[in-house]
């Protein structure tokens, strides 16, 4: 049965003193550390990304409290089971305290009905709620619940604490890999870190699958290379949510770098933005000096991106193909001569200075669509 457990599941820490990362919430001296060791915790919200450590840190709480211990998904959960976990807390005969720590995974889930059924018990301090969520729990969580909890937000592993928890891996013979001969160096282990995202889960099935997969060596020996490692983690991918704050961050950053003509940042997070949400970018209701701003700015970006072909850069077709149709659909708006849209394409090249502007983005955009570029 062990064996058909993830990696991943087996090695979540039992201690808070096994626990990696979070150090800003849980070193000795802070508050979260002291109420867990002390067992006097409250109500609290753990607000952070996928695999960065929410369920775990649960699961030690889970270990160290002499409280009833309660685990609801939020995704399967209703009002009915919230009434059973706090109807069986209340048995003095099998819980003593009369208390429940309840661990609500993916508590942003919950409705507004769901979320109010818990405020009595909360306010009365029968339920002593741990909450998980991976949404700003400020937008999606009840007010009042927000008023009587702690919100602790936690951050993306670094590359070290996710290596510290691959090596554990490798030579923990009772719940993780050491059982298995496995021969890798410390370059592979940074290696599907750094591409874990900060997400330890991503990093401990990558390992797992690279070692149930290889084959032994001669030296019997299951050896894992970075080529073996790259088959088997997914991509990287840049944390974007259409309907989150990432989305917001990203697009404030994008057109306050726009408006300041900093074509390298205006690349930077167009670049960081997922191909199926560039299009849907767009400049409505602008003045006319602003306008122009943007136009220059634009420009001003194509020649970046011709120094980037020069240099034998790769350059990303959604950057190249959003800025066309942005300046095609911008020049089509000038109220004027469009003699006016050809010195502004000089003004944004003179700007960057110079290399062969026969080989240009800029004159390649020019030549194969100058007549949809001045309509």
């Amino acid at each position: 049965m062990e064996k058909n457990i993830p990696l991943a599941y087996r090695m979540c820490p039992t201690t808070i003193d096994e626990y990696v990362g979070q150090e800003h919430i849980l070193s000795k001296d802070k508050m979260l550390y002291r109420l867990i060791k002390a067992d006097r915790l409250s109500s609290i919200i753990l607000w952070g990304p996928p695999g960065c450590g929410k369920t775990s840190l649960a699961r030690v709480i889970a270990n160290s409290t002499k409280n009833k211990f309660e685990k609801l998904n939020a995704v399967a959960a209703g009002v009915s089971d919230i009434k059973s976990a706090v109807e069986d807390a209340k048995n003095l005969l099998m819980n003593p305290s009369g208390k429940v720590v309840l661990f609500i995974d993916e508590i942003h889930r919950f409705n507004k009905l769901q979320q109010d059924a818990l405020l009595p018990y909360v306010e009365d301090g029968t339920v002593i709620l741990i909450g998980a969520t991976t949404e700003n729990p400020y937008f999606s969580v009840n007010k009042a619940l927000i008023s009587r909890s702690t919100v602790f937000k936690l951050e993306p592993l670094t590359i070290q604490n996710v290596e510290t928890v691959l090596k554990n891996a490798i030579q923990d013979k009772e719940k993780g890999l050491g059982k298995y001969a496995i021969k890798i160096n410390d370059d592979v282990i940074k290696y599907i870190a750094e591409l874990s995202g900060g997400d330890v889960r991503v990093a401990l099935n990558a390992l797992e699958i690279a070692t149930l997969t290889t084959d032994m060596n001669i030296d019997g020996e299951i050896e894992i290379t970075t080529e073996i490692a790259a088959e088997c983690i997914q991509k990287k991918k840049a944390q974007f949510d259409k309907s989150g704050d990432s989305h917001y961050d990203n697009i404030s950053a994008f057109i306050k770098s726009m408006r300041g003509g900093d074509a390298d940042a205006v690349l930077f997070y167009l670049a960081f933005i997922p191909e199926e949400y560039v299009h849907d970018l767009g400049v409505q209701k602008l003045g006319m000096c602003e306008f122009f701003c943007l136009l220059f700015t634009a420009c001003e970006c194509l020649s970046v991106l011709k120094n980037m072909v020069l240099c034998g850069l790769p350059v990303p077709k959604k950057v190249e193909s959003w800025l066309r149709d942005f300046l095609a659909n911008m020049t089509s708006e000038l109220p004027m001569d469009n003699g006016i849209s050809d010195k502004i394409y000089e003004a944004g090249e003179a700007n960057t200075n110079e290399a062969n502007t026969n080989n240009s983005v800029l004159n390649k955009m020019k030549a194969g669509g100058g007549e949809n570029v001045r309509k």
